[in-house]
């Protein structure tokens, strides 16, 4: 679909009149709560709202001296749709009989230097695909088969559940032979019984928003209403979040409220003005990601947002957000030089508004979806990502430990003959872990950009890596705190991550790479039907150490546990060799099962391991009033259950 580009003057100028009332799509209190920011429903009264008269066009335009509406449906005239300005509040408006569910259009804007401008709507809930630009009048006819998820999830508190989330960015999963994207139903026909098998909770797609360039990840937003046409019409994304939920699968999206794509068809000057970025370039241009920030002061842009983040988990059913780049909108001086950057009206480098507007989003989805999770993608050590509003938190469920995670990959790539002087980096972490509600991610951030692959940071032979790999991940699993796993890391992705291409799936033609796969898919079962290695995440009651000082061997031992549940015991030995008669203190003496052992022969492991349990006798050792004398495996990790007799 080719639409008109920007031009110096209409095909016609008509002036429009001033309504003196607002039209039957858009009432006086719709009117009032957009100006002062609080209408939580913006989708349902601004863009494209079909009716039994056709459809009615609203946008909000306050600095344009006129607007039109242009479409398929006139040859793109936009003469013959004048847009009326409702009073002062700076919303332009008009009922188009002509236009239907499937039209292509846009506005046009008289600017205030004369000039006429082509802008697609921002409230969009359907877009052309890129490289087009036009958006499409959308009316979802989809009926959700999801109650009984949506039932059980708003009684739920997700940070005191199992979440073991699969990130997953969906043009380079899986492409057919000829190149193409799946569309959204045949992701849901592969997806659903992957993570089904895999035993994921979660899966955490990342951005779903339209964006133009497929190299920005979608972390480049044009349409903030609208899911990627790359994969078909949005009512194929309900369909493979709908069959995801019936599969017991809960869905994450990542959310970019922090800055927005330049592109001039879009949001960026929308009506010749800096209208929803923040007119200050030391406030509204992000130097490091080249795109535009968000005016949070302004009460239209911070509503335009919030409103957003309930759509998407409204009308998607989504079950959380993951919100990107939360350090950059907290802080003022972010990726600035000194003299780049201006103090906020108390002397800090604090945006404010920024700050305001997340409390606002967080306490207002939070009202509206029970059960729903916010997560913050937050590198730094601001207080209480995930304190409540009322206590003058941010209001988020979880933050990602971005700590954790340099700490413990910087551990890793490190020969085994080395990781005795750098102990401490696998255990810093428990200093802090209850401080917030943390995500231990490894994202797609840590395996592109030279980085390479989670399986080429570890150190040794081929035999090695693998091990090292399997042991790593049972590490993370059993740490407090949930977890994230990017997509490909499941079966040791060889080579980085490129967006351009899919996975290297044939690895798993190969023993080694199935045993990735498999021991993935036992250590999510494991974890999930093991409550002590959730259910007391954010508590420090949920876990203790048995031995933080074991550098001389590489090995780690501790104990999770939860009211009710059987205790679980992790030992990982990040050491090339075995250690046979290692005495390991034990909260009680009877039967420990071995319910994970990472070197597994099942795994291409070497097949070390403790017959599948041990018994603990009483006497104490490690603090511990039981002990037992087990065998650790070389770079493995083990996990022991107390079985009840």
């Amino acid at each position: 679909m080719t639409t008109p580009t920007t031009s110096t003057s209409p095909t016609t100028s008509t002036t429009p009149t001033t309504s003196t009332s607002p039209t039957d799509a858009l009432g006086a209190l719709d009117i009032h709560l957009i100006h002062e920011g609080r209408h939580e429903e913006l989708w349902r009264v601004l863009g494209a709202q079909v009716g039994e008269d056709g459809v009615t066009f609203s946008v909000w335009a306050p600095n344009a001296l006129e607007v039109q509406v242009t479409g398929d449906w006139s040859g793109w005239d936009g003469s013959k749709h004048p847009m009326a300005r409702i009073e002062e509040s700076g919303i332009w408006s008009v009922v188009v009989p002509e236009a239907q569910v499937g039209s292509h259009y846009k506005y046009r804007l008289r600017c205030a230097d004369g000039a006429w401008v082509d802008r697609a709507d921002p409230m969009a809930r359907y877009a052309e695909k890129p490289p087009s630009s036009a958006s499409i009048v959308w009316d979802s006819t989809y009926e959700w088969n999801d109650e009984e998820w949506l039932a059980q999830r708003q009684h739920k508190s997700p940070v005191d559940e199992p979440m073991a989330t699969y990130e997953l960015h969906l043009a380079s999963w899986r492409k057919h032979y000829s190149g193409d994207l799946y569309d959204w139903h045949e992701m849901a026909d592969s997806l659903v019984p992957y993570l089904t098998d895999l035993g994921f909770t979660h899966v955490e797609l990342m951005p779903v928003m339209q964006h133009p360039f497929g190299g920005s990840w979608g972390y480049h937003v044009t349409s903030y209403f609208a899911p990627d046409a790359r994969f078909g019409d949005p009512d194929g994304l309900k369909v493979l979040i709908d069959r995801l939920h019936q599969a017991g699968i809960g869905v994450i999206l990542d959310w970019v409220p922090g800055h927005f794509a330049t592109d001039e068809w879009a949001l960026a000057r929308f009506d010749g003005t800096p209208l929803y970025e923040d007119p200050n370039p030391q406030r509204g241009w992000h130097k490091e990601w080249g795109s535009h920030i968000f005016n949070f002061g302004r009460n239209e842009v911070r509503n335009f947002l919030y409103a957003n983040a309930v759509y998407w988990l409204e009308e998607f059913h989504a079950d959380g957000l993951r919100v990107d780049g939360v350090a950059s909108m907290l802080y003022l001086d972010y990726g600035r030089e000194h003299g780049e950057w201006a103090p906020n009206k108390h002397g800090g480098r604090e945006n404010l508004e920024a700050v305001q507007f997340l409390q606002e989003m967080n306490a207002t989805v939070h009202k509206r979806v029970p059960g729903i999770v916010t997560v913050a993608e937050e590198s730094t050590a601001w207080p209480g990502v995930t304190a409540p509003t009322s206590q003058g938190g941010l209001g988020f469920d979880l933050k990602w430990n971005m700590g954790w995670m340099h700490d413990s990959l910087g551990y890793a790539a490190k020969d085994p003959v080395y990781r005795a002087h750098h102990h401490g980096q696998m255990t810093f972490s428990l200093v802090y872990a209850f401080t917030e509600n943390y995500v231990l991610p490894i994202s797609h951030d840590e395996v592109v950009h030279g980085k390479g692959s989670l399986l080429r940071k570890m150190p040794g032979d081929r035999w090695q890596q693998l091990a090292n790999l399997r042991a790593y991940l049972a590490f993370m699993w059993a740490h407090p705190g949930k977890q994230l796993l990017f997509m490909g890391c499941e079966f040791g992705q060889e080579s980085e991550w490129a967006e351009s291409r899919e996975l290297d799936w044939w690895l798993l033609e190969h023993p080694e790479h199935a045993g990735v796969h498999a021991m993935v898919r036992d250590m999510n079962h494991a974890y999930t039907t093991s409550g002590a290695l959730w259910a007391r995440d954010r508590a420090d009651d949920g876990f203790q150490w048995i031995d933080a000082n074991d550098a001389g061997r590489n090995v780690f031992s501790f104990i999770r546990r939860a009211p009710g549940e059987p205790d679980v015991v992790c030992v990982a030995n990040f050491a090339a060799t075995p250690h046979e008669g290692l005495r390991l203190g034990l909260p009680t003496a009877g039967t420990w099962e071995e319910v994970l052992n990472t070197d597994s022969d099942a795994y291409t492991g070497s097949g070390v391991g403790n017959l599948g349990s041990v018994t603990a006798v009483e006497g104490a050792h490690h603090g511990q009033p039981a002990h037992a004398d087990i065998v650790v495996p070389p770079l493995a990790t083990v996990w022991f259950r107390r079985v009840e007799e």
